[in-house]
């Protein structure tokens, strides 16, 4: 794993995690030591990823309690987490991960963030193991992607244990291969006969052995129907009729023994139970709120000394929370009995939470109970600050649930909606949604402040930067507003547009605008410095525009509220990128995986592509090139689907640079064909998108031209024209690559100190601002050149012991890459895949030893083609080195040039 270099999301959510959720529940007294734990403990010692799946009331818990106790006594630490729906939320579910693992070192400790708290583990080589219980609320795939992704870039110490009802959709198949992977199901949990002789036995109910076979059979080993069964027991103590009548699938158990164990309770334990079932957690003061006449604290720990279905929340001041199973029991059964109830003490809960100053919970409750007036009372006095607090997916889920009619008299909750719609589900809708509100027509003077600002900022997130300049120019006219968040909003919108327009002058003065009208907002902060970063990459200031994006991702102080927002997508993409500039590509390839849903539904068309463009060369670079290409077909899916030919056209640029770099001169030409697009490119050349910065359709032809065109005298002087121009206007991260380019056909024509020279220039610019992938994205080509100025004592003395570094590591990079590169070449050869005489196979090829040069001519790392040809790694060196002495190469790069000459591969 890649050290990280910066904080991802610090502590930045609101309060402290409950322990609860960071500890396993209290271990009932009747548990009974599991036989297949103790059966399976070495597979899960060597497992990578451990899943326990059944059904609800299999014992899931138990058994992966009594896991991390064999894990611990093996020397293993472990953490826990408890998930809930609200870790849907990809901020909070990192943060709840990142304290869980936190705790397990104490240098680890003081990490900000849960990759940072990794890094630490695996540098000190402490095993360890994270358990995720209830797995089956996460449901958002961009939570899945950041789980996913976490479970397969484990350091080698880490092991992940997923608790869950349902089949995680995780893509397990790939780590179930390579036997990464134990499975425990619902089969090999249930209980054998002695395990629920043992449970009855503890629980003080022993049944004799036939009246013990015939339960068991009869719940064939479920756990849960062998608890409350044995509660029904205590209640009643005639063990024969009730055995002999219990029957059902296991949800009809379920009812049936949950119905018969609440008709033994007292009528004020039963109404007690049935009134706080619409509860998340059983506090005992927001209970007394729901049922007045009862001595809430006392309740619970009579129920918690019954073990009646509650879980302690640890350290929560005698709070609590119902068995999932039960309360969804219960409150089934207060619809059935008491549906005029329901609303009324949703709205009991509301008024308790908004008494406490806790508007999220009141508005929850209100929406629950059907209160919708209520609601939009409390919206209308929150609305605005959950906006400047970057709180758009919450707010988008809420106005979902509000019936439209209901808002046609709620101009500004209108707009707020709009602001909601735009950073979650994409501009599109956002527009479409505006254009049918009545808002458009309100003479308010803070719904126009609002317009005034979604217009241009809607326009400018569709791709439509040139309509965006003068309904922005024209909205200005009226800063400022009364509404401080939306002139910021305004500002930064503009600052956007006005640099894609090329004026970088007037973008650094609307975000000191921004700046200056933020009045404590989260969300226009990260807007700020999230543009700003963006102009500090374009000028070459990649240091300062990686310092920016780390501000934009912790945007809030400590103590403030913080959900991830796509607007927070936005900046993970540009952190991300800088991250993959400086070749941290686990910790880009983390964040992407988190960022890129997101962005992908709602993002500026350059973050969609920036993070797909990212993603690819990250798998291709691994030796994945299926995904690379996977990756790069979405992409061009996503612009014919949402018409924006820009997208479709970067998608088709990429395929043709994975072409060049495989060597494959005629796919490359046709792809940049392809992606040739009239109405797309000379667009670009007259604007500044960032996606676009050193990725065009002139750079991918001028890439193509310096692989595939022998005499490259006209192609030195179209570099030349293209460094000038970028040059002056001031596009400094464009003219390194330009130069970059410049320096590599310089040496292809043989002008040796002259590309050293132009590299020379290059080199001083990316040491001291740390660009990698600038140069290494160049792929095997650019190895002699660098190689050539290492070997050279005036390019060394010159340089200085910085660049001299930054060389070293940029060669380092190339051989890690994928064995792009020879260990040794002669100190004049311009390419590792020359070759000077005519190529003679004298020894035919296998069959296999063709599918594996194949896989080599495109890309492959050995561990990819290995998993491709169910064979191993080492079966896959040994053709390699075959390949080698039949061809008479020195390496694969050279092997591919060889028989590309002798027409083998493409």
């Amino acid at each position: 794993m890649q050290p990280v270099s910066s904080p991802l999301v610090s502590t930045l959510y609101a309060g402290s995690i409950p322990q609860a959720k960071l500890s396993p529940p209290r271990p009932s007294t009747a548990q009974v030591p599991r036989a297949v734990m103790q059966a399976r403990l070495q597979e899960a010692l060597r497992a990578r990823l451990v899943l326990v799946r059944a059904p609800a009331g299999f014992g899931k818990t138990t058994a992966m309690q009594q896991l991390r106790t064999q894990y611990e006594s093996a020397g293993i630490a472990t953490a826990w987490l408890t998930l809930d729906a609200a870790d849907n939320d990809v901020s909070r579910l990192l943060h709840c991960m990142g304290s869980a693992v936190r705790a397990l070192d104490a240098q680890a400790g003081t990490a900000s963030d849960l990759f940072g708290v990794l890094n630490a583990l695996a540098r000190d080589n402490l095993p360890f193991a994270l358990f995720l219980d209830d797995f089956e609320v996460l449901q958002s795939d961009a939570v899945m992607g950041l789980v996913r992704q976490f479970a397969e870039q484990l350091p080698a110490c880490g092991r992940l244990v997923i608790g869950s009802r349902a089949m995680p959709e995780m893509g397990l198949g790939r780590m179930r291969a390579r036997g990464q992977l134990l499975e425990i199901d619902a089969a090999a949990l249930r209980f054998t006969e002695d395990e629920a002789r043992e449970f009855f036995r503890l629980r003080g109910c022993a049944l004799p052995p036939k009246a013990m076979a015939q339960l068991l059979d009869k719940t064939e080993g479920w756990i849960s129907a062998l608890w409350l069964a044995s509660l029904a027991l205590e209640k009643r103590g005639q063990y024969r009729e009730f055995v002999e009548r219990f029957s059902g699938t296991d949800q009809a158990v379920a009812e049936y023994l949950a119905e018969d164990v609440l008709a033994q309770q007292s009528e004020e334990v039963r109404d007690f139970l049935l009134r706080t079932s619409i509860l998340r957690t059983l506090d005992p003061r927001v209970c007394e709120a729901l049922v007045p006449r009862c001595d809430c604290a006392a309740m619970l720990g009579r129920l918690d000394a019954e073990n009646l279905f509650l879980t302690p929340l640890s350290g929560d001041n005698g709070s609590y929370r119902y068995h999932s199973l039960f309360a969804d029991f219960l409150r089934a059964q207060l619809a059935r009995e008491q549906p005029r109830e329901v609303a009324r003490l949703h709205l009991a809960a509301s008024g308790w939470y908004e008494s406490q100053a806790r508007p999220v919970p009141a508005i929850e409750h209100a929406l629950e109970g059907g209160d919708f007036p209520h609601a939009l009372h409390l919206l209308r006095e929150h609305a605005e600050h959950l906006l400047e607090q970057g709180r758009m997916r919450l707010l988008s889920r809420w106005f979902a649930a509000i019936p439209a009619e209901l808002l046609v008299d709620e101009p500004l909750l209108q707009v707020a909606a709009v602001y909601a719609e735009c950073f979650t589900r994409g501009a599109w809708q956002a527009q479409q949604r505006l254009d049918r509100s009545p808002a458009q027509h309100s003479a308010d003077a803070s719904v126009q402040a609002h317009l005034n600002a979604l217009r241009p900022l809607l326009l400018a997130t569709m791709d439509r930067v040139e309509e965006a300049l003068p309904a922005g120019r024209a909205a200005l006219m009226h800063v400022p507003s009364c509404r401080p968040f939306a002139d910021s909003t305004l500002a930064n919108a503009m600052a956007f547009v006005v640099s894609v327009m090329g004026d970088a002058r007037e973008a650094y003065a609307l975000l000191d605008a921004a700046h200056g009208t933020q009045d404590g907002s989260i969300f226009s902060r990260m807007y700020s410095e999230s543009v700003q970063g963006v102009l500090d990459q374009s000028e070459g200031r990649l240091r300062q525009a990686a310092a920016r994006f780390r501000v934009a991702l912790a945007a809030t102080p400590r103590a403030a509220s913080y959900n991830p927002t796509n607007g927070n997508a936005w900046a993970g993409v540009l952190h991300a990128g800088v991250l993959y500039e400086s070749n941290d590509l686990d910790v880009a390839d983390h964040l992407l995986n988190v960022y890129l849903p997101l962005a992908r539904d709602a993002g500026l068309p350059d973050h969609v592509i920036v993070s797909y463009r990212m993603r690819a060369r990250i798998a291709f670079l691994r030796g994945d090139v299926d995904s690379a290409f996977g990756l790069l077909t979405e992409l061009e899916f996503l612009g014919h689907d949402r018409q924006l030919p820009r997208v479709t056209a970067s998608a088709r640029l990429e395929q043709a640079r994975i072409f060049t770099l495989q060597g494959n001169g005629q796919a490359a030409a046709d792809a940049l064909q392809r992606a040739d697009d009239p109405a797309v490119w000379p667009r670009i050349e007259r604007l500044r998108f960032a996606a676009h910065e050193v990725e065009d359709i002139a750079i991918g032809r001028l890439r193509w031209r310096l692989r595939f065109v022998h005499g490259l005298g006209e192609l030195e002087r179209d570099l030349a024209a293209h460094v000038t121009q970028a040059q002056a206007s001031g596009r400094r991260h464009r003219e390194l690559k330009l130069r970059l380019l410049s320096a590599l056909a310089l040496a292809r024509n043989g002008r040796h100190g002259e590309s050293l020279e132009a590299l020379s220039g290059v080199l001083h610019h990316t040491a001291q601002e740390g660009f990698m992938r600038l140069l290494l994205d160049e792929g095997a080509l650019l190895a002699p050149l660098l190689r050539r100025f290492q070997r050279d004592a005036r390019c060394a003395r010159d340089a200085g012991p910085i660049i001299v570094d930054h060389v070293a590591q940029l060669l380092e990079a190339l051989d890690r890459s994928g064995e792009l590169i020879e260990p040794e070449e002669p100190p004049d050869e311009a390419d590792a895949g020359a070759v000077d005489a005519p190529p003679v196979l004298v020894d035919p090829l296998s069959r296999k030893e063709l599918k594996v040069l194949e896989l080599v001519a495109s890309g492959y790392s050995n561990a990819a083609m290995a998993e491709r040809l169910f064979v191993s790694e080492s079966t896959v060196r040994t053709h390699l080195r075959s390949i080698n002495v039949k061809l008479g190469a020195r390496s694969r790069t050279q092997a591919v040039a060889l028989a590309r000459r002798l027409g083998v591969v493409r």
